[in-house]
């Protein structure tokens, strides 16, 4: 196995799969992930890891485990517990809309729906095609450029900040915090990147409790003002408390900023290294349909988000393997993004495959509510990209992020042309 190859020797694939376990991933993993799946998929799919948690790899288990949340549960603080103890990330984690089962994850996302309405989402685009094009303009004037640093993290922090009102001056932690918050969500947390996350869950905090108070004070139009929106909450008179309040704008940036710049930067990177599919986009940068079509392959292809977690709350059998009560599961979004049932030569990037019913974004009840925002952020700045540097090329080695549940780069660095 090397480079970009999908699969192992067939003699290698099978000790490949029965040793794999998240605590102890090989290197070469975080650089192609992909040879390691097929081979649990084949050989594993409903695979116990040391621990006694269950991978999955399947499309279709995947996606079955997705539509029953009685039976899979999103609520981490069994899980959790162990793992960060009593301290912010904790607290965060076990908080935030993406971590927990109705009700309360029925009222907030109900809350953030609203003002990430189609129509509020298309309303963004101007300011959105402004940004890109200011960014694009520096880049110009520079030459030599990180695709990250300079361009695809760039994005997603401004257009949060702005469904925040955060004011532009206070803007520049905001990145560091997502980071360090969603490094701690990796498989194995080390002692530093705990540090990490619990001071930059303690700082935001901090930030977000003087943010609140100013929007109390100075409430904003809740149509597009997420933040005065979960204020004000529903109708019914029904609130979050502080602490839920504080935790779901934390989760709004982390949901938001990674995976988006995760999304812009492997498209940028794949079409590197699959030049025909670069030069059929760029020449179809003015064709909206074919760019939404492209975005959809980019979100099968490199998904941002690889992994999922689910447990248990009754036995319950998956992929013909009958799981216990309060079993821990890790889904493979990856894996089932490359699963051949159900695309055809799926290691291959095709800008034009369709049909193309991805999870990148999940599933159910728990599927990404910013999904258009994402989608919306990507078509602008590719397209608009592509329009302007038509023969960029790498100049330099990427840097992984060297997580294995965000997958993307912490350096891209080109040069444009």
């Amino acid at each position: 196995m090397s480079g970009n190859a999908a699969t192992f020797l067939p003699n290698h694939a099978r000790a490949a799969a029965e040793a794999f376990d998240l605590a102890r991933l090989p290197a070469d993993y975080y650089a192609n992930p992909y040879p390691y799946y097929h081979a649990l998929r084949d050989h594993c799919p409903v695979k116990r890891m040391n621990d006694g948690s269950w991978f999955l790899t399947c499309y279709d288990d995947i996606v079955a485990v997705y539509r029953d949340p009685k039976t899979f549960s999103s609520d981490k603080k069994i899980e959790f517990a162990p793992k960060y103890g009593d301290t912010p990330l904790y607290e965060h984690h076990t908080t935030s809309l993406v971590f927990n089962d109705p009700p309360l994850h029925t009222r907030v996302r109900r809350s953030i729906l609203g003002a990430l309405s189609q129509r509020h989402v298309a309303s963004m685009e101007p300011a959105l095609a402004a940004l890109v094009t200011t960014l694009l303009d520096r880049m110009a004037d520079k030459r030599d450029v990180d695709l990250i640093d300079d361009f695809a993290a760039a994005i997603p922090v401004e257009i949060i900040g702005n469904l925040l009102r955060v004011p532009r001056s206070e803007r520049a932690p905001l990145r560091g915090w997502s980071l360090a918050i969603l490094g701690a969500l990796e498989p194995v947390l080390t002692a530093e990147c705990a540090e990490a996350g619990n001071r930059a869950v303690t700082e935001f905090l901090a930030y977000l409790r003087t943010l609140v108070d100013e929007r109390r004070q100075h409430p904003g139009d809740p149509d597009t003002d997420v933040l005065t929106r979960l204020i004000e909450g529903e109708e019914n008179g029904e609130r979050l408390t502080e602490k839920e309040l504080l935790h779901q704008c934390i989760f709004l940036l982390n949901a938001g900023h990674e995976t988006t710049t995760n999304l812009i930067g492997n498209a940028l990177h794949a079409l590197t290294e699959w030049p025909g599919e670069k030069a059929k986009l760029t020449d179809a940068v003015d064709d909206a349909d074919a760019v939404r079509v492209a975005i959809e392959e980019f979100l099968r292809f490199e998904s941002s988000n690889q992994l999922g977690n689910r447990i248990t709350t009754r036995e319950a059998i998956v992929g013909g393997v009958t799981l216990p009560p309060q079993s821990r599961i890790t889904m493979c979004i990856g894996a089932a993004n490359r699963d051949a049932a159900q695309f055809a030569d799926p290691d291959r990037l095709d800008i034009a495959r369709d049909p193309n019913r991805h999870i990148a974004f999940g599933s159910g009840i728990h599927t990404c509510a910013g999904m258009n925002l994402a989608r919306l952020e990507a078509r602008v700045a590719i397209s608009r990209y592509l329009a302007r540097f038509r023969g960029y090329a790498l100049a330099g080695d990427p840097v992984r992020g060297g997580r294995a549940r965000f997958r993307g780069f912490l350096h891209l660095p080109a040069r444009l042309a």
